[in-house]
């Protein structure tokens, strides 16, 4: 068995290839480049004009600022409408929101699209279309702006449009609600706050009323009142004293004036009777008599002036009093033992009295000095009992006085003990009025804000552009597509025919031959073909390109069709 005979094959590098070089190669290769430019073209065209139209509808929003200072009305909310908008725009272009604004029937989007594949797919299709700009960035990229536009993508543009006036409505009311919802969460808690406040407040004031109701007087605030009472009763109890004292002497002087005229009666009645009665027993008891009543009477003088400085429980008083006791008794029995005897006599005498008297003239003067002493005698004795009355009147004024200058120094006593246990309420109460205070002055912003919530002069949103109706697709760019697919194309074309040419490695003119053979060129014959053969071979290139030209006109002419007939 004998082995092939080994093949050795040379590379040769290729010539460079100059212009003319190339315009022969896309001569002989035109087929290749222009079949796919033209088939590029075509599907170029027929795909931008197959692409529904997409409208861009978009309206833009202002944040309109309070138009009540913030000096005069304080905020009650302090979330800014900026960071407002964007919680309002995670709650508009929810799922939820949006399937419900893809569904509504004065809208019905996405309908063919909804007929073909899931609602989820159609709200992340819608989530993609809306966009929400904020007009302006911060240094630190967050959004902080005056004003934003929203913009909706649709192949219909009234649709596109209305589409944007939901949205913008969306927001509108979003905002209202917001505030609404805002204002009515501050207000029910400042509202809860000021009720808790106020009843803190009264729980302390009655707790403080029931102190002071038990402990009236001692409270320290009437310590001043106490003092300047307690020092008026003193005042008065030394005068009440002193009265008592003036009363004591006069009653002392009347006493002893009394029982002087006393005495003189006494002494006139006993001088009427000394010349029959003298060394009888009445004369005795009348000596005793007057010696009693001069006793007593000197006894109750220095009573009187014991009594000026001590009281009566004072021994050497109540001794004196003893013994005026036990004297006045038994002058009290000499007393009416006389009058009885006085009484005997008065009958007996009565008759001869007046022969008597006419006998002895003198008896008449000494009878009428009797009788004026005995009148001024009952003058004394009612004096005696009017200071009586007006020293025990004082005496009960004194008692009282005393028992209230105890009750004062009582509540003074008692004021140190429950001063720090009062000053701690009064403290609390104080704090619990200043926050009932603080807490209404809350309130009262609240319902400022409220009422500026009402009116609309608030933070708000409006409609700075509203939805626009546009006249022209913002997408596709058909001569962008057309031009890109013919260019996408012809590139092809000359890498197909670049292909071929490298795949042909024959020689294709006298350069190749030169180049390659390394020999002079005397003379060329040309390539003489089968002229059958030639026209059947045109025949076929023509009627490939005719039926080309035919389909592509007829696809270019449908997609023209669709688009301004069946697409609208």
């Amino acid at each position: 068995m004998t082995a092939a005979p080994a093949t050795n094959y040379v590379t040769i590098a290729r010539r460079n290839l100059d212009l003319e070089d190339y315009i022969d190669i896309a001569r002989r290769h035109v087929g290749w480049i222009l079949g796919p430019a033209f088939a590029g073209l075509v599907i170029s065209i027929v795909v931008a004009f197959v692409i529904p139209n997409t409208y861009v509808s978009s309206a833009e929003m202002e944040i309109t600022p309070a138009q009540v200072s913030s000096n005069l009305v304080p905020a009650a909310v302090t979330q800014q409408l900026t960071d407002r908008i964007i919680y309002m725009e995670n709650q508009i272009l929810s799922r939820s929101n949006l399937s419900q604004m893809i569904q509504d029937p004065r809208l019905d989007l996405y309908k063919s699209k909804r007929a073909k594949e899931p609602l989820d797919d159609v709200i992340d299709q819608m989530q993609k279309d809306i966009r929400i700009e904020m007009k302006g960035m911060d240094e630190n990229g967050n959004r902080h702006a005056s004003a934003f536009q929203i913009s909706f993508s649709y192949p219909d543009r009234v649709k596109a449009r209305d589409t944007v006036a939901a949205l913008v409505t969306a927001f509108d009311n979003a905002n209202a609600k917001a505030q609404r919802q805002a204002q009515a969460t501050v207000s029910g808690f400042t509202n809860q706050q000021v009720a808790q406040a106020k009843a803190d407040l009264d729980k302390l004031d009655q707790t403080l009323t029931r102190f002071r109701m038990d402990n009236p007087g001692r409270l320290p605030e009437q310590s001043t009142i106490n003092m300047s009472e307690l020092s008026t009763l003193t005042n008065q109890l030394g005068a009440t004293n002193d009265a008592l004292n003036r009363l004591a002497e006069n009653k002392a002087t009347l006493q002893t004036r009394l029982q002087t005229v006393n005495a003189q009666i006494e002494n006139y009645r006993l001088f009427q009777q000394t010349s029959s009665d003298y060394g009888t027993p009445v004369a005795e008891q009348n000596d005793r008599l007057l010696q009693l009543n001069k006793t007593i009477t000197e006894m109750e003088s220095q009573l009187a002036i014991l009594r000026k400085t001590f009281k009566d429980s004072y021994p050497d008083v109540r001794e004196y009093q003893q013994r005026i006791q036990v004297l006045r008794a038994e002058r009290d029995d000499l007393q009416k033992k006389q009058d009885a005897a006085e009484r005997r006599r008065e009958e007996e005498i009565t008759a001869s009295k007046k022969n008597a008297e006419k006998l002895n003239p003198s008896n008449l003067g000494l009878a009428q000095r009797i009788t004026e002493l005995r009148g001024e005698a009952a003058q004394i004795e009612t004096a005696i009992k009017l200071c009586d009355n007006d020293i025990a009147a004082r005496t009960r004024a004194q008692a009282q006085i005393s028992r209230e200058i105890d009750t004062y120094k009582g509540r003074l006593a008692a004021t140190s003990g429950i001063e720090a246990q009062y000053q701690e309420m009064l403290r609390q109460e104080q704090l619990a009025s200043q926050k009932y205070q603080e807490m209404l002055r809350k309130q009262q912003i609240v319902d400022e804000n409220g009422d500026l919530v009402q009116r609309e002069a608030g933070e708000q949103l409006t409609v700075l552009d509203p939805a626009s109706l546009p006249e022209k697709p913002d997408k596709p760019n058909r001569l962008v597509y057309i031009g890109m697919g013919f260019l996408a194309s012809l590139l092809i074309g000359l890498a197909l025919a670049g292909v071929q040419e490298a795949r042909d490695t024959s020689l294709k003119n006298l350069k190749d031959v030169r180049a390659y053979t390394n020999l002079p060129v005397l003379s060329s014959i040309p390539l003489l073909e089968n002229s059958g053969m030639a026209k059947r071979k045109r025949r076929v290139a023509y009627l490939a390109w005719s039926a080309g030209m035919i389909v592509g006109v007829v696809a270019v002419t449908a997609a023209l069709y669709y688009h301004y007939f069946l697409a609208g």
